[in-house]
């Protein structure tokens, strides 16, 4: 049986199997894609709750996992060389689950390089500005009454589904006929974008249909069915 004690956040969260990896999360955006890594590839996992609404990615035993005091992050009890590995970042994990496994990553390496970079964009660009957009027309920011800010990231968000929208232009998926990691990082955000802030009025999604067929089409797979609801919410 793997020993886990050299994690603190096992404290608080105890594994039931620690031979398995361990999933912190919750299934918001950045929660959702590694869930629905992990259900694509099949490979065993337990998963935690880590309650943000109660401040417990903000505890000290979380934090001794992320400091970064952000939701997900994993424990592999069978990380390189066969030693335990704490990761924290959704991006860092899912390219560490593609190599980890040889799946939804190519094996070409210009292509790697390339699914890469997507899954650099969906980090440093989509996931950001669809959270403010999130922020300043859903939640307590919609309450200012100055809307530039909102108009600001309203506008960047829709730029970057232009984005998207380009790239799809003769592809099934991002990286062409073949599903990636780059989809997995992505299509959590586009939903939570379009189904839960309900930003329609601000995007116009109408005017994307690529993406949206796209986003149907990884809503459609059992894996992100699967995904979207775990860990369960209590």
């Amino acid at each position: 049986m793997a020993d886990l004690s050299a994690f603190p956040i096992n404290t608080r969260w105890p594994a039931k199997n620690p031979d398995v990896l361990q999933l912190y999360s919750l299934p918001t955006p950045n929660g959702v894609k590694v869930s629905t890594m992990l259900e694509e590839i099949g490979l065993p996992y337990e998963p935690h709750l880590i309650d943000i609404g109660k401040n417990e990615s903000w505890t000290p035993e979380f934090l001794s996992l992320n400091p970064n005091g952000k939701i997900p992050a994993i424990v592999d009890p069978n990380g390189p060389g066969g030693e335990p590995i704490g990761l924290f970042e959704s991006g860092a994990i899912l390219v560490y689950l593609a190599e980890k496994t040889g799946l939804l990553m190519p094996k070409d390496p210009a292509r790697r390089y390339e699914t890469l970079q997507w899954v650099f964009f969906q980090m440093a660009s989509v996931g950001p500005i669809f959270g403010q957009v999130g922020f300043f027309y859903r939640f307590a920011g919609r309450e200012i009454e100055d809307k530039r800010p909102l108009q600001r990231y309203a506008d960047e968000s829709r730029r970057l589904v232009g984005v998207l929208e380009t790239r799809l232009a003769d592809r099934k998926w991002i990286m062409g006929n073949d599903y990636s990691i780059a989809d997995i990082a992505t299509f959590p955000w586009v939903r939570t974008l379009k189904v839960y802030y309900e930003a329609d009025a601000l995007i116009g999604f109408k005017d994307f249909p690529r993406t949206m067929a796209w986003l149907d089409r990884a809503l459609e797979r059992p894996a992100s069915q699967r995904g979207l609801n775990i860990p369960a919410r209590g």
